[in-house]
């Protein structure tokens, strides 16, 4: 594998996102406020264009090329100040095993065809998945051979992708004591905003959804979605701003925000604000994924940096004001950034001591060290073989179930689209 050079026309989009990032942060230092720094620079959504990648990550990146395996079948704002440090934090450490040098990705099995928008993935103990539908609400349970059958239909979800939008039936997650609480998680857009609610999961089908938090608006886009149990039995919510900015940074708002909830909906001890509120700043977080007791997120930028970011409680990842690496204090830099034009990074997991990253813009599926001296170093797979990736998620086998995003209404689909791939990791 060759480590791609850096391009320049990248290096200038970067120079340009920190001035950028500068004046943003200088308004608000002025006490102009989020709204009158805003005035100062464009918004646009997530996920424009539809285009394949133009351009490489920052930083070193290296280009792979997968390959079939032999062994698989084709186919009103309140202080921003935490009012007390985090307790039983479970991100404040990661696993040290030896990260493997290189992975080689091999295509294998498609679980699964004529999908629309597979947005939500949560593994059962046998190894089949549950998977969502974003636009009908549709759960299926999908088998490692390829076996689908429906559980179910979450009601209440409302899509609005007539209007290219980002709402509908969008995370999920199964309790980490399943069978004995045998409760289905699912982060839904309903007619009055954005919910966490639970059902239960028994007998292959799904029960009544009862909803454990709501309060969070929905927009077109930038609703979020994400959702992970952590090692401390919590549940982990990525927000979106819901195309309000300015919520992003006020602490009473749930919008623009990581969230920590208990399994049964209430606040945890040791939350900063004493609210369901875990850190702040966040534009859209459509994936989290922890490695050992360390918590990654990936985060849709605006016009200058999507981001991969290190998730710690308490604290404020800059937006609106900032959009990738600041480096001057005050707000947490993300681990790795990338040029929107590159990324739309959705979801996210962690395989063979890296992060991976479904890109919708990108296109590709970005993979990044994690730990050890190449932490950091961006390794890119599948570029333009599959359109538009959503959805990636770590199989209990050590395999990556991968989604595309070709039926949400950015782009034409293809015959069978949208599928569900598995991919075998070899270091």
């Amino acid at each position: 594998m060759r480590p791609t050079r850096p391009d320049p026309a990248r290096a200038a989009l970067s120079r340009s996102a920190l001035s950028r990032s500068a004046l943003l942060r200088a308004a608000g230092g002025l006490g102009l406020g989020v709204a009158a720094a805003e005035a100062l620079a464009a918004c646009s959504f997530d996920t424009g264009s539809t285009t394949g990648p133009s351009g490489e990550a920052s930083g070193a990146t290296t280009t792979v090329t997968a390959s079939p395996s032999p062994s698989d079948s084709a186919g009103g704002s309140a202080s921003s100040t935490p009012s007390r440090t985090p307790t039983s934090d479970p991100t404040s450490t990661s696993r040290s095993r030896a990260v493997p040098r290189t992975v080689d990705v091999r295509v294998g099995r498609t679980l699964a065809t004529d999908l629309n928008v597979p947005w939500g993935i949560a593994f059962l103990p046998d190894g089949s998945a549950l998977v969502g539908s974003r636009d009908t609400a549709h759960v299926h349970r999908i088998t490692p051979e390829g076996r689908r059958r429906s559980v179910g239909t979450v009601p209440g979800v409302v899509s609005n992708v007539a209007e290219l939008g980002e709402a509908g039936l969008l995370g999920l997650a199964l309790h980490p004591d399943y069978p004995r609480r045998p409760w289905l998680y699912a982060y839904r857009s309903t007619a009055s905003g954005n919910q966490v609610v639970r059902m239960r999961y028994r007998g292959g089908r799904l029960g009544r959804p009862h909803v454990l938090l709501d309060g969070i608006n929905s927009s077109i886009h930038h609703n979020g979605g994400a959702l992970a149990f952590g090692p401390d039995g919590h549940l982990y919510v990525g927000t979106g701003d819901a195309e309000v900015s300015s919520d992003a940074q006020d602490t009473a708002s749930l919008n623009g925000k990581i969230l920590r909830i208990a399994e049964d909906g209430s606040v945890p001890r040791g939350n900063p604000w004493r609210n369901p509120v875990w850190t702040i700043g966040h534009r859209n977080v459509e994936g989290l994924a922890f490695d050992g007791s360390t918590l990654w997120a990936s985060e849709f930028g605006d016009k200058t940096a999507d981001e991969l970011n290190r998730v710690v409680g308490g604290r404020n990842y800059g937006w609106p004001y900032v959009e990738g690496s600041d480096g001057r204090g005050g707000y947490r830099d993300p681990l790795t950034q990338w040029a929107t034009d590159d990324a739309s990074p959705s979801g996210i997991a962690v395989a063979a001591g890296r992060a991976w990253l479904a890109t919708l813009q990108g296109q590709c599926v970005y993979a990044v060290v994690l730990r050890g001296p190449r932490k950091g170093h961006v390794e890119k797979y599948l570029a333009g073989r599959y359109g538009r990736l959503r959805l990636v998620a770590a199989a209990p086998d050590g395999s990556l179930w991968l989604g595309s995003s070709n039926t949400d209404g950015r782009t034409t689909p293809s015959a069978g689209d949208d599928r569900l791939v598995r991919l075998r990791l070899v270091t």
